[in-house]
């Protein structure tokens, strides 16, 4: 499920799309990102497809092995341990799952990037792999934080598995850590995690359009707003990041009521942080603490409730 941080970071991705390309049919518009959003259950497939065929490889790696002219001792008696610890038996044997992910192990196997065989080999001469197989103690434990770290020093930094992902949706990469997180979670609770449904509840989906909605409807007065405090600044120098962000922040504090002023402000001035210029979390945070003040004095927020306010 999205985290309402997510919620936001999908909504501003859209509504920078919508902008850049100057749409006027929101409805189009809002499907587009209740799509993408569903979308992010085709990426926690697909990397579980890439360790499914990760698996798969390393098993006839080793197999082929054996037929070398002159094999060793390691190649005739292969460690296998990669292949058969709980969790890999797990990924190989549950039969919902692969037929799941099928239709996502195309894209890792129908490229020209040999993608499976370097991702391997370069898992397969690491520290990290040696020290694991070597590692006499059968513990779920070491299983766990073998995979996790798996996939965060190598699979999900891998540069060609970030291209192959980029080019099924520009938006993977950002929400690859999300994804990333919840399968990393499964492995600690010794589960495979599949996520079905993207919104907590229907509540979740309704904050997400409404925001988008709502900042489009209202873009005028927020840049109004905007110019009133950034002074000395002509509203198209402005960052468009910034001022998304800035709308955004506005759309809550001036039409949800049950959102509490903190939790807004410091969502965005966090986002800002990440998604836009290295001064933005100042800008932002100035602009919208002088617009917050505004627009209490003037009663056009109408927050109820101690920690609304």
């Amino acid at each position: 499920m999205l985290s309402r941080r997510h919620i936001r970071l999908k909504v501003m991705q859209s509504l920078y799309a919508f902008f850049l390309k100057k749409e006027d049919n929101i409805s189009k518009e809002e499907d587009a990102m209740i799509k993408h959003m569903r979308e992010i259950s085709d990426l926690n497939l697909s990397i579980i497809a890439l360790m499914i065929e990760l698996i798969k490889y390393a098993d006839d790696f080793l197999e082929n092995s054996k037929n070398k002219f002159f094999p060793t001792e390691e190649d005739l008696s292969p460690n296998k341990r990669f292949i058969n610890n709980k969790i890999s038996k797990k990924l190989l044997t549950n039969l919902a799952l692969k037929k799941e992910v099928l239709k996502f192990s195309n894209i890792w196997i129908d490229n020209d990037h040999d993608v499976i065989n370097k991702l391997f080999k370069d898992i397969y001469i690491s520290d990290l792999y040696k020290s694991y197989i070597l590692n006499e103690k059968n513990d779920d434990d070491i299983d766990q934080r073998f995979f996790i770290n798996l996939l965060n020093e190598f699979i999900l930094n891998h540069q060609l598995v970030n291209h192959l992902l980029e080019e099924k949706s520009i938006y993977w990469i950002d929400d690859l850590p999300f994804v990333a997180t919840m399968i990393m979670s499964g492995i600690k609770k010794k589960e495979t995690v599949v996520i079905k449904n993207i919104f907590k509840d229907s509540s979740d989906k309704d904050f997400a359009l409404q925001l988008f909605r709502n900042t489009i409807k209202k873009q005028l007065d927020y840049k109004d707003l905007i110019m009133r405090f950034a002074k000395n600044w002509d509203i198209d120098r402005i960052a468009t990041m910034d001022k998304i962000l800035i709308m955004m922040a506005l759309t809550e504090i001036t039409t949800m009521n049950d959102m509490p002023f903190k939790v807004s402000l410091n969502e965005y001035i966090e986002i800002s942080k990440y998604y836009s210029t290295p001064k933005s979390r100042l800008f932002v945070n100035g602009i919208l603490d002088n617009a917050v003040k505004s627009l209490k004095l003037e009663e056009k927020v109408n927050k109820v409730g101690k920690d609304l306010k």
